[in-house]
């Protein structure tokens, strides 16, 4: 499988190893021509091994706007101890001579890119942030094998990416593997899972786990005519917005559900608003279906 992130060079000079010798010239003077950033790292340090390599792509994306001096701890302990550094990875950013910003610990590849930005403006997208846009096109384009590649390969340079988290969980069930799209899931952590991307992705899961064995033809038939017989049936057309999800009719699905929220809200203690909610998790707070969905579920709550 080719890999599309790749490495991009960036600017030569971009980034360097500094030394207790060099580190004034290579970071304080430099900075005074354009902002410099400083990563603390060791070679112990697992964290550093990730953050490192996603330091090094944001900073080669900035095109020369940026500079990315590494400082392994081990090899100048003067320099940690003048920097009062206790943990790593430790980044710091420099302008004009003096430290303006900083973090420590793991962060995500878009926490960098912000980082940067606030030295250096608006950067363009980064490899992976390309990486992303492919796949969330090849999964709205329902190529769920392509999508799924592509997201492989962002979580091998960004495990901890939510988008494609659950991007690979939605590949997963669109490729018919409900099972290893709740491995994946249940192998984040608990700060990663309460990301909207990966709530979304766990939404539809639940939902199409919930409604396997329901969109066959012959069941939504029946669904129907039990509502042409009797209309106020909110059981058979909770079962038939069911049916109509598992179809992939999710347009369908949010007006039956409305409808029952229209006659009788509180059925069955407001089980088709709350299944109207995590169809919006499903799909996502900006998808049109999410928004046109909410504003019709608003006008019957408060008409």
């Amino acid at each position: 499988m080719t890999d599309i992130i790749g490495q991009d060079t960036g600017a030569p000079g971009a980034i360097v190893d500094s030394s207790t010798q060099t580190f004034v010239a290579d970071v304080v003077e430099a900075s005074m021509e354009l902002p410099v950033i400083v990563d603390f790292w060791a070679p112990w340090c697992e964290p550093c091994k990730t953050l490192g390599p996603m330091l090094e792509k944001v900073v080669n994306a900035a095109q020369g706007k940026v500079k990315l001096v590494k400082v392994d701890i081990d090899q100048n302990q003067e320099i940690a101890m003048q920097m009062r550094i206790q943990s790593i990875p430790a980044v710091f950013a420099f302008k004009n001579g003096q430290p303006v910003d900083g973090f420590v610990g793991a962060q995500s590849e878009s926490q960098i890119k912000s980082f940067v930005e606030r030295l250096t403006g608006p950067i363009g997208p980064t490899p992976v942030e390309q990486a992303l846009e492919q796949a969330q096109a090849a999964l709205e384009e329902e190529d769920f094998n392509s999508a799924a590649n592509i997201y492989s390969q962002v979580l091998k340079h960004a495990p901890d990416e939510a988008a494609a988290v659950g991007g690979m969980a939605r590949s997963l069930l669109g490729l018919g593997d409900a099972a290893g799209a709740r491995e994946g899931l249940d192998a984040v952590d608990d700060k990663l899972a309460k990301h909207a991307d990966v709530e979304g992705a766990r939404a539809a899961l639940e939902l199409a786990e919930h409604s396997v064995d329901t969109g066959d033809a012959a069941n939504v038939s029946e669904l129907l005519a039990r509502l042409e017989a009797d209309a106020n049936d909110h059981q058979a057309r909770y079962d038939l917005a069911m049916a109509y999800y598992a179809q992939a009719k999710n347009e369908e699905a949010i007006d039956e559900l409305v409808e029952i929220v229209r006659r009788e809200r509180a059925w069955n203690e407001a089980a088709a608003r709350e299944m109207l909610l995590q169809i919006f998790d499903a799909l996502g707070p900006t998808h049109e279906l999410t928004i046109g969905g909410r504003r019709k579920l608003s006008s019957v709550l408060f008409s």
